[in-house]
């Protein structure tokens, strides 16, 4: 397939820049995949779907508050940084994106908060915007990183406008967020609340939790035509055999498996047996999934609505075929769903 196949007019004004009221009351599309339909709930209806036995996998990785603003040396002059990932804690170096480019240099120092106790040193360019600097701080490590936290923001994505609000803290996060290390929230989970969690407890619905730390490279613009030259940036991954033993049973059962995100499905389609069994990972992955893809892990999705062109429509467009997604996508525009990370949600089945 072709990058041009995933092209659509999408209407600005339903990209979301809040969240939904309620978690668990963003709106649901439920797209059955073997009769070809498409119905219009509330997210909390997703518990309709499941039965006891069936698996849920959570992507548990937590966002870390990955923007910073400091102060150029001598100018002054304002520099986002935005962190992507710590290459050596000892060193205190980080891969980060600069805003503007620019003006930063390698061996330019910026400076952050009002005392000026973190500094950091420009060491490397990396990228067009990319940089590797070394923080300097005089305290202990665990001292730099809450200083880190204390200064960074929410890294909400560019296409929210708005300034950062006190109840994004929360909502950029899935209430099962526990491994920290993601610069972006795995979206699809941001829809479960406590009470719904709860309420498929309940019913006998299992939970698998997986950690995928997303990174910036998820949501690159795809700039070659042919897909297959499209290289996705590696983002970590960890599958524990508590988790795979939950998915296996359950495929053995022939139970529902619902990857919760493109996130967790990318995590466990890294890391299938030569049998179609989900094995235990620890490590990188780069997986590009495009049509046409055969999945060997879940059965069902629960996924945000995406932008046009992105590598997350053409994962979702894999599981539940081309043409029945553009059609479920018209109809998402035409009803005014709420596109992207704080957007309604779609269950595949």
């Amino acid at each position: 397939m072709k990058l041009s196949h995933f092209s659509f007019k999408l209407p600005e004004e339903l990209l979301a820049e809040h969240p939904a009221e309620n978690r668990d009351e963003a709106r649901l599309m439920v797209l059955d995949r073997k009769n070809k339909t498409i119905e219009h709930k509330l997210f909390k209806d997703v518990i309709d779907y499941f039965d006891e036995g069936d698996v849920m996998i959570l992507n548990n990785t937590k966002v870390f508050p990955a923007r910073l603003y400091g102060n150029k040396e001598k100018t002054g002059a304002r520099i986002e940084v935005f962190l992507l990932r710590e290459l050596n804690e000892e060193q205190r170096l980080w891969d980060v994106l600069v805003d503007p480019a620019r003006k930063i240099r390698i061996g330019n120092k910026l400076y952050f908060g009002d005392d000026e106790t973190l500094v950091a040193e420009v060491i490397d360019n990396t990228t067009s915007r990319g940089r590797t600097l070394r923080f300097l701080y005089d305290g202990s490590y665990k001292e730099f990183r809450q200083k880190l936290t204390e200064l960074g923001e929410t890294p909400l994505p560019k296409y929210i406008k708005r300034d950062v609000e006190p109840e994004d803290e929360e909502r950029y996060q899935t209430i099962f967020a526990k491994n920290e290390g993601a610069v972006a929230a795995p979206t699809a989970g941001l829809h479960f609340s406590k009470h719904l969690l709860k309420r498929l407890e309940i019913k006998g619905i299992d939970f698998a939790e997986i950690t995928l730390h997303v990174g910036l490279g998820t949501f690159n613009p795809v700039e070659v035509e042919d897909l297959s030259k499209h290289k996705m940036d590696s983002e970590e991954a960890f599958v524990d055999q508590k988790a795979a033993d939950i998915v296996n049973n359950a495929k053995t059962k022939k139970k529902r498996v619902c990857a919760v995100g493109t996130t967790a499905m990318r995590a466990v389609e890294s890391s299938v047996s030569s049998s179609g069994t989900l094995n235990e990972f620890s490590g990188w992955t780069n997986k590009f999934i495009f049509p046409p893809y055969e999945f060997s892990i879940a059965n069902c999705m629960i996924t945000n609505f995406h932008t046009p062109k992105s590598t997350l429509l053409m994962m979702v467009s894999a599981f539940a075929g081309h043409d029945f997604m553009k059609k479920a996508y018209e109809e998402a525009v035409k009803e005014k769903y709420r596109f992207y990370t704080y957007g309604d949600a779609m269950l595949i089945i």
